[in-house]
């Protein structure tokens, strides 16, 4: 398993302990796989400023997102057109989103956004690090583990 930036290393579903607001904060990467256990998954996220997560719906995966640090603009809805829900997010904030919903993240702030994202059930590959937002949307090889437990699930959508 591949270390982030900050050696955290991700060890699959074994017992794991770290200070996730500093790793967070430090972490550098577009997205960097801290913890993939057999339901969930942990992952640390930096979007520039200007940048976004990017709109995308993940029919079978609730997600929870927390900014550590860094400001931003969520949208949510049922389809990639229809994003009726909206609300500006800073420190501290966190981000639900529900299975199937339509979701972004945008940094409106100046600096970089500082998240971590959990997703159930797992969503990428364990140890998995993208440098940039390009990296990860050119990343074929993104698959959770076959030791995750998922279901037979659609394929994700992006906008």
């Amino acid at each position: 398993m591949a270390s982030n930036s900050d050696g955290i290393k991700d060890i699959g579903p074994q017992p794991q302990s770290f200070n996730i607001e500093e790793a967070t904060k430090r972490n550098t990467n577009f997205r960097s796989v801290a913890w993939s256990g057999r339901y969930l998954q942990v992952t640390l996220m930096s979007i520039p400023a200007g940048g976004d997560i990017g709109l995308e719906a993940h029919p079978e995966t609730d997600q929870f997102l927390r900014l550590d640090s860094g400001r931003g603009r969520v949208q949510m809805g049922s389809a990639k057109d229809e994003l009726t829900f909206e609300k500006d997010v800073s420190d501290g904030w966190c981000v639900l989103v529900p299975a199937g919903t339509w979701h972004n993240i945008t940094n409106t702030g100046l600096t970089p956004m500082q998240v971590y994202a959990i997703y159930a059930p797992a969503h990428h590959a364990p140890g998995k690090v993208q440098a940039t937002a390009a990296a990860a949307a050119a990343d074929k090889n993104d698959k959770p583990a076959a030791w995750s437990v998922q279901l037979k699930q659609a394929s994700d959508k992006h906008g």
